[in-house]
Parts: C-alpha cells; sequence; structure tokens
C-alpha cells in the first residue's frame, strides 16, 4: 500500500520501540531513510500517566501542551519547565543511545511516514504528529498495521494521508493482533537502525 511513495524519496520515522522493526522493513522495501521519532510524557504534579503534554525529538526538540488538561490542572511554570527539561534530558539518552552521533534526518520539504506496530488511544501518536508538522514536511503520512478506527478519525486531522491495514471499531490492545508480540529490546533497536543506514549507503 505504501509502494507508490516509493519515488518521493520519503523519511520513515519510526517510535521506538515496537515502530521500529516495522518501520525498517517499510524503510526497506521503499528505499527510505529511517530515523526514530521519540517522545516523552510530561506528566501532571502527582499524576505522572496523566499528560500535560509531550517533549518530541527531531532536529530541533520542541514541547507540545494538551491545553485542555493544563486547564484542568493548572501547574505551575517551574513545574512544567522542571518537567520539560527532564524530558528533554531522557530524549537527548535515548537518541544517543540508539544513534550514537548519529544527527536526526532532516524532514523538511520531504514527504515523511510515521510508523507505530499500532495505535489504541493516540495520544503520544498525536503528540509526534503535530511535532513532525512543526518540522514543516511536504506531506505527512501515518502508516501502521492496526489501529482503533475512532482514533485514527482524530489523527487524520493531523496527516496528509492514513495508510492502515486493519482499522478496529471494537480493539482492545495491540497486541491482539499480533502472533508474536515480543518486546521489541534497545538492542534490537540499535541493530536495526544501524542496518538501515548500511542498507542505504549501499544502494
Amino acid at each position: 500500500m505504501l509502494a507508490p511513495l516509493r519515488t518521493a524519496r520519503p523519511v520513515v520515522l519510526a517510535l521506538p520501540r515496537g515502530g521500529v522493526p516495522v518501520g525498517y522493513e517499510i524503510a526497506r522495501a521503499l528505499g527510505a531513510d529511517l530515523d526514530v521519532l521519540l517522545v516523552r510524557k510530561i506528566g501532571a504534579p502527582g499524576q505522572p500517566e496523566l499528560g500535560l503534554g509531550a517533549v518530541v525529538d527531531g532536529r530541533h526538540p520542541h514541547r507540545v501542551l494538551n491545553q485542555h488538561v493544563l486547564q484542568a490542572v493548572q501547574p505551575d511554570a517551574a513545574y512544567l519547565e522542571r518537567e520539560t527539561r527532564q524530558q528533554l534530558a531522557e530524549l537527548e539518552r535515548r537518541r544517543h543511545l540508539y544513534q550514537g552521533d548519529e544527527p536526526p534526518v532532516a524532514v523538511q520539504g520531504r514527504t515523511v511516514i510515521v510508523v507505530d506496530d499500532g495505535i489504541a488511544t493516540g495520544g503520544t501518536m498525536k503528540a509526534a504528529l503535530a511535532g513532525v508538522s512543526r518540522e514543516a514536511p511536504a506531506r505527512l503520512i501515518l502508516a501502521v498495521p492496526v489501529a482503533a478506527a475512532e482514533i485514527l478519525a482524530e489523527l487524520a486531522l493531523w496527516v496528509d494521508e492514513i495508510v492502515c491495514l486493519e482499522a478496529a471499531t471494537t480493539f482492545g490492545s495491540v497486541g491482539n493482533y499480533y502472533a508474536d508480540f515480543t518486546q521489541t529490546t534497545d538492542a534490537e533497536v540499535i541493530r536495526l537502525l544501524a542496518d538501515a543506514r548500511r542498507e542505504k549507503s549501499a544502494a
């Protein structure tokens, strides 16, 4: 379904860890650049699972805030800045772990395919797409094997196109759609990214 994009010289951005094996196969099939798209939630005071927003990786990492949650929680500015700095530091640590000194792939003016292994609630993906949009891609495409249909309808507002093999009205969890949903390790992410760079340079 993504084959027509081969001529567009796309960039594939995969959400680690589970999105990387999917993104690797897509990048390999399209002869595309592969990079990770790192997102870290900014938790509310005393409620770390409640997202005030997120920090998103890229050439210019930045913060995406959820205004509805901010209005409800009303955290003080010092807390928000402290949490943002902490999550940006974690982004930097993870990027160095996965990519070493390799800089993020530039996406401005290019066709960008954002990939994960599936989408259940869409919170992280919304932040990811908002972050990539700010990098001014020429075209932004979301590609996932499976997702909750109602979430795809919301995410459609952030992208030019969605490619999803199975949009389920009754979803459950992403793992239900895989025969083998063994968790992807950091070591596997590192290996796949290195393989993708090597194959691209040899092409």
